[in-house]
């Protein structure tokens, strides 16, 4: 049986730790405006229930750690692994900064700008992991996805606003 070493196992708890970091810091601009301002947006029928947004973001933030964790593990610290991961926290800066300007800030055309730049940066590293773990690829098509959702979201609430 070939079990991982305590340092890759570190490392996988790390890669983890830094997306769910980066969601409960987009949560301390998100949970204070659920209940009054976000209540009060018109928003499409589509609209999932506000419960589900946490399970589905920690689901993501955790796949996202994984496959960070792959490219990191299966990079050697080449050039493209480098510049892979490199797009990765730029995404990750993206994904908090939607967090800051449609909860914290109100700015909802701006978050929909915003939203638009994740998506591209998502689908970039999406590609750019694809080409050094075919796993880390496949693990963030579910939130390249679920962002190309909240995009269409965000652009209705926008609009309905």
């Amino acid at each position: 049986m070939n079990l991982p070493s305590v340092r890759s196992t570190s490392l996988l708890i790390l890669c983890i730790a830094i997306p769910l970091a980066i969601g409960l810091i987009g949560s301390l601009f998100t949970l204070p405006e659920i209940a009054g301002w976000y209540a009060g947006l018109q928003k499409p029928s589509f609209t999932p229930p506000g419960w589900i947004f946490g399970p589905v973001w920690t689901l993501l933030y955790v796949l996202m750690g994984v496959s960070l964790w792959l490219v990191i593990k299966d990079g050697t610290g080449d050039r493209p692994a480098q510049h892979a991961v490199i797009l990765f926290a730029v995404q990750l800066v993206a994904n908090l900064g939607w967090s800051v300007l449609f909860f914290g800030l109100h700015v909802i055309a701006a978050a929909f700008l915003e939203i638009l730049l994740l998506f591209a940066l998502i689908a970039a590293t999406t590609l750019a992991f694809r080409q050094i773990n075919t796993a880390a690829g496949w693990l963030l098509v579910p939130y390249l996805c679920w962002t190309g959702f909240a995009a269409l979201l965000t652009g209705i609430v926008w609009l309905l606003n």
